[in-house]
């Protein structure tokens, strides 16, 4: 099997739907993961924005989440350490959890959700921003995966 991350309430390269967005509520959205490799023992994951005018805007860092987990609900809670173990790194708003996207009028942006599955935990402390967990999970990955959505205000 093949890793993967999806969510129910859109196909790869569609349209994210405005309740997870800064012009809904702004809660990240339930994610899937499937195709899990043996020996994962935690996952790491990072939502960002490429298109941005800025250059890339980090929407979410979230690093050991328990291997054992197939996905992630609706509506993460902010908090820089979860009840699972999972950790919150910094987003672009120099803050823990998601930041839904809420781009400048024009073309949709794309927002890319990278999953990796690590072979075990960063062990990092929460707060780590997007280099800085990426080039730790990319250290520790068994094998990643990528789900995409858009995104854009008229």
């Amino acid at each position: 099997m093949v890793l993967k991350v999806s969510s129910r309430q859109w196909q790869s390269g569609a349209t994210i739907p405005t309740k997870y967005t800064g012009d809904g509520e702004d809660i990240s959205p339930p994610l899937e993961f499937d195709g899990v490799p043996p020996g994962t023992r935690a996952f790491a994951l990072i939502c960002d924005d490429p298109d941005a005018p800025v250059g890339t805007w980090v929407h979410w860092v979230i690093y050991d989440i328990p291997g054992t987990a197939r996905g992630l609900p609706e509506g993460v809670a902010r908090d820089p350490s979860l009840p699972d173990g999972s950790r919150q790194g910094r987003n672009s708003w120099k803050r823990p959890g998601y930041g839904g996207p809420s781009p400048p009028p024009g073309q949709p942006h794309r927002y890319f959700f990278r999953l990796y599955a690590l072979r075990e935990p960063l062990g990092a402390r929460p707060g780590l921003d997007a280099k800085e967990a990426e080039a730790a999970a990319r250290a520790k990955s068994i094998e990643a995966a990528e789900f995409m959505g858009r995104y854009g205000r008229g």
